[in-house]
């Protein structure tokens, strides 16, 4: 079984995210993608306080209707700050008997630049197969957005796209949704149109659990 695994605060999990892990399966043969929902990430603030326990249980929703697709919670059961090397060498061990060939580690066109940051960049690029996604950049200035914290906070002159990218890597042409967890929490705090920009499962998890300032 080839694996491949999508990190990320899914504050909320959206269409978006869906379509890319639909890409992977689709156009480099992954049979199985995991969503892996961070505790604490190492580059950014999480601009709202929604608990782990309610991001998880997204996820959840948002894949059970699909077999490709799993809700992995290794992270938040590890607790602190979450590193992919980490959860590379979770999965791979929590899978062995099943596994086909390395990991898959999906990566946003938007973090590529700040990859060689990351814990452990060198090892991982060699231990998995990157993918590089296209994806919508967030803006830094908007009150509704994650705060890049630390290190990630440094932007380097240098521009680094997907073709430039210095590490071992395949790209996954998934459509450009110009959709962020970012506006839809923007959407549901103003009372906008935010509907179909989520999964059935999720829209139903949000009202019920009066997330992100819903109101009915």
């Amino acid at each position: 079984m080839k694996i491949a695994i999508l990190g990320g605060s899914f504050n909320p999990i959206h269409i978006g995210h869906m379509v890319l892990a639909d890409s992977v399966c689709t156009q480099l043969g992954y049979d199985r993608v995991l969503f892996v929902p961070t505790y604490k990430p190492p580059h950014k603030e999480l601009s709202v306080n929604v608990s782990s326990d309610d991001r998880f249980g997204m996820v959840l929703a948002a894949v059970k209707n699909d077999e490709r697709f799993g809700a992995e919670s290794c992270e938040i059961d590890r607790g602190g700050v979450s590193y992919t090397w980490d959860t590379v060498c979770f999965v791979e061990d929590k899978y062995k008997r099943n596994l086909t060939g390395k990991i898959g580690v999906i990566i946003g066109e938007d973090l590529i630049a700040d990859y060689h940051k990351w814990e452990h960049a060198e090892e991982l690029a060699e231990k998995a197969d990157l993918i590089l996604a296209c994806r919508p950049s967030e803006d830094a200035d908007d009150p509704f957005s994650n705060r890049a914290i630390g290190e990630y906070a440094k932007k380097d002159d240098c521009v680094v796209t997907r073709e430039t990218f210095p590490y071992p890597h395949k790209i996954v042409e998934n459509p450009f949704l110009k959709i962020s967890s970012t506006e839809i929490r923007r959407k549901i705090a103003e009372k906008g149109a935010w509907r179909y920009l989520v999964t059935d499962g999720v829209f139903e998890y949000i009202k019920r659990r009066n997330l992100y300032g819903f109101t009915e």
